[in-house]
């Protein structure tokens, strides 16, 4: 059987990653994202479907879902999100705050709202597991100086599949979150700090850090595991970050 997916934040970073690897794994996938040129590229390139949504517009996500259309969804991976600004607490734009929070967790809710229907539909008329994977991030873990509105909206982002986990129990619908640390993009820090100097040095003389494909391979591990199996959460560092505030810069080398 085909499986087929939906992965959101398909036009870079780990979506477009996410997207990929599926494909190449024998998935059909409807990736989506704000820029349609990008998808064009991707659609070219890996055959995938392709949906231009904006995830903080209900009415979006209700076209999404028309164009999945009457064919079967096995999957929904809300890898889409982001973070912006690096202000203290008490100098917080509420505005970016707000915009983070629909960008991260309200997008999660309607998505969940709107496609657990069609999940649930193919799993009944397949007689199959269904899944939902969202990608939250260690800032829903631990708070840091400068992070507090990203902390605050990954950390709501990530209590809705802890929540949902338990909802459908009794369901064969699993719930995975992945929460990545350090992972170096094209356009994560780029988005979040305005210019591409000071996103460059956000990385400077990290060993390894993660890259899109690394979180891309956990995504299609979660979903490819036989269907009996839930990974609740998966945090993954490079091992150049021991934790949230402990990176180190230079090269790794063992103290011999």
């Amino acid at each position: 059987m085909t499986r087929r997916a939906i992965v959101t934040g398909a036009s870079s970073g780990i979506g477009r990653a996410s997207v990929v690897l599926l494909r190449q794994r024998g998935w059909d996938v409807i990736g989506v994202a704000r820029r349609a040129d990008r998808l064009e590229e991707l659609a070219a390139e890996t055959g995938a479907e392709v949906f231009a949504a904006d995830l903080t517009r209900q009415q979006d996500i209700d076209a999404l879902a028309e164009f999945a259309g009457e064919g079967p969804v096995h999957a929904v991976a809300h890898i889409a999100g982001g973070a912006l600004g690096t202000d203290r607490v008490e100098d917080g734009d509420s505005d970016e705050w707000l915009r983070m929070y629909e960008m991260n967790a309200l997008s999660a809710q309607r998505l969940v709202k709107t496609l657990l229907p069609q999940l649930r539909r193919t799993s009944a008329q397949q007689g199959t597991h269904a899944d939902l994977l969202f990608l939250t991030s260690t800032a829903a873990q631990v708070a840091y100086p400068g992070g507090g509105g990203y902390n605050a909206a990954k950390a709501a982002e990530a209590m809705i599949p802890r929540a949902l986990r338990q909802e459908l129990v009794g369901e064969p619908i699993r719930v995975f979150e992945i929460a990545p640390g350090m992972v170096q993009t094209e356009e994560f820090s780029l988005t979040r700090l305005g210019n591409a100097e000071a996103a460059a040095e956000v990385y400077e003389g990290v060993d390894s850090p993660l890259v899109a494909e690394d979180v891309a391979d956990v995504v299609a591990y979660c979903l490819g595991l036989p269907g009996h199996v839930n990974l609740d959460l998966i945090t993954m560092r490079p091992v150049a970050q021991g934790a949230q505030h402990a990176l180190h810069r230079g090269p790794l080398a063992p103290r011999i």
